[in-house]
């Protein structure tokens, strides 16, 4: 199987204030934290954004969002229609608990054509998650729609067995936690 990560950076950040990707936590930006993470994984890096950043390598793929920008959703359905990998990594700048290993487990839960969702606290964690190549389409639907949620779309690509859903255990769910508000970074 061939993988592709994408970095999801192309939030507005309203709730934090200030652009999510560049807030220090321990020390580095989140940015930097998720990149050191997705590198250990696959060299095939992309980082999805509204627009280029200054912090970007040259390394590194960026992807626009489709417009109109809908969230995540944007982001996941064009890096899905660009990448030539079986299966993308997806990973949200802001969860900087997650750890390698976890990301490891889900990466090898998957397999070509069916990603895997982790499900935490009884919730599908759609912005740590392995999505097929040919889920593409059904997430350019999902775009093009009036129902812009990813928790949505996972559920169809379940139901259409391209995802497999995987519990995470209660003792493990804080790595899955977002940084949303400033006081977050304190935690």
């Amino acid at each position: 199987m061939t993988l592709s990560a994408v970095l999801l950076v192309g939030g507005e950040s309203t709730r934090m204030g200030r652009d999510k990707a560049t807030v220090e936590w321990r020390g580095r930006p989140l940015w930097e934290w998720q990149l050191e993470k997705l590198r250990a994984l696959t060299p095939n890096i992309l980082v999805s954004a509204r627009s280029d950043l200054s912090w970007r390598q040259p390394d590194l793929k960026l992807v626009i969002d489709q417009p109109p920008s809908r969230g995540p959703l944007s982001g996941i359905t064009a890096t899905l229609t660009t990448m030539d990998a079986d299966c993308l990594l997806v990973l949200a700048v802001d969860m900087p608990s997650i750890t390698v290993s976890n990301l490891k487990r889900l990466c090898d839960c998957a397999e070509p054509g069916l990603g895997v969702v982790p499900v935490v606290n009884g919730k599908v964690e759609p912005l740590a998650a392995v999505y097929p190549k040919r889920a593409a389409s059904i997430f350019t639907e999902a775009l093009h729609g009036t129902d812009h949620s990813v928790q949505q779309v996972v559920r169809r690509l379940t139901a259409l067995e391209l995802v497999r859903q995987i519990p995470i255990a209660d003792s493990a769910a804080g790595y899955f936690r977002s940084i949303n508000y400033p006081a977050d970074l304190q935690t």
